[in-house]
């Protein structure tokens, strides 16, 4: 594994070896940009590992993404490689049907510490959800970016997220009631601890995801990535795009519904990945809101 394959594969070439906030940001933002969240794999027929040569040869050889366990295992060794303190975390995701958190440790969290300062950085949540720039663990500020305001709480050593959404403008009334739509303005994303976390402790979880009828990833084929301006999203058959604050402070959000002919052309343009199998699209169980 080398760094500077990864580097050319999120397109970032201005690497000068300065351990700083505004490094780690270009970097975290070509990662998000250029690495889809995504679990069509498992709808491939095919299963999701979490071998870091595995996930190399995937993500950034293959072009392909991951979900959160993939795509920040491997966000997490580039920065360690490329000389930033890090420390893989594990965090709880909130579940709005009954407002709590999860009692499995199910998202991977990456930790850099710059100059005193710690910083948690995520390239796997994708949608809406998903941070543009390193958050700082500072309790009780919220800190605005172009997707939304994300807030960090702590409490009793546990650390909450939650984000704050602008007003949506649905260009398709017909998707008004869509179960992808967020109807909330405010919204809690997952807990985490500082507790530092190997690989090895989300095996199971891994195993879990794939496997459960519960899993929100067994009932649906999932890709997103993030644009300059909002993010893509396909979910089973229909492809959204959202744009972030494209005009009074309102998002713009746009569906559309694509026939089974025309997804792995989507797939292609759209996310910048090709198949080597055929994927058999799903969208039915729990909710995975946009």
């Amino acid at each position: 594994m080398d760094i500077g394959e990864y580097l050319e594969r999120i397109g970032y070439k201005n690497f000068k070896s300065k351990l700083d906030l505004e490094t780690l940001t270009d970097v975290f933002q070509h990662h998000i940009r250029a690495v889809p969240v995504e679990n069509l794999d498992m709808h491939c027929g095919e299963s999701m590992e979490l071998d870091l040569e595995t996930l190399f040869d995937q993500i950034v050889r293959k072009n392909r993404g991951g979900w959160c366990l993939q795509v920040n295992h491997v966000l997490y060794w580039a920065l360690t490689t490329m000389g930033f303190q890090t420390t893989m975390l594990g965090g709880y995701v909130h579940i709005s049907s009954v407002d709590n958190y999860s009692s499995n440790m199910v998202h991977l969290v990456v930790q850099v510490t710059i100059s005193g300062r710690n910083y948690i950085v995520d390239a796997g949540f994708g949608r809406s959800y998903q941070f543009w720039e390193p958050l700082e663990l500072i309790s009780g500020k919220d800190q605005p970016q172009v997707p939304a305001i994300f807030h960090l709480t702590e409490q009793n050593e546990t650390w909450y997220l939650d984000h704050i959404r602008r007003e949506q403008y649905i260009s398709n009334p017909e998707f008004l009631d869509s179960d992808l739509l967020e109807m909330k303005k405010y919204r809690k994303i997952y807990s985490f601890t500082l507790e530092p976390r190997t690989i090895e402790d989300f095996e199971s979880i891994n195993t879990y995801l794939q496997t459960s009828p519960t899993s929100v990833f067994k009932t649906k084929s999932v890709c997103s990535i993030q644009t300059p301006e909002g993010f893509y999203c396909l979910v089973g058959w229909t492809l959204t795009y959202t744009r972030f604050s494209y005009k009074d402070n309102i998002d713009l959000v746009e569906f559309k519904t694509l026939q089974d002919e025309e997804i792995d052309e989507v797939l292609r343009t759209v996310f910048g990945i090709s198949l080597q199998k055929k994927l058999v699209p799903k969208y039915g169980g729990l909710k995975y809101s946009i």
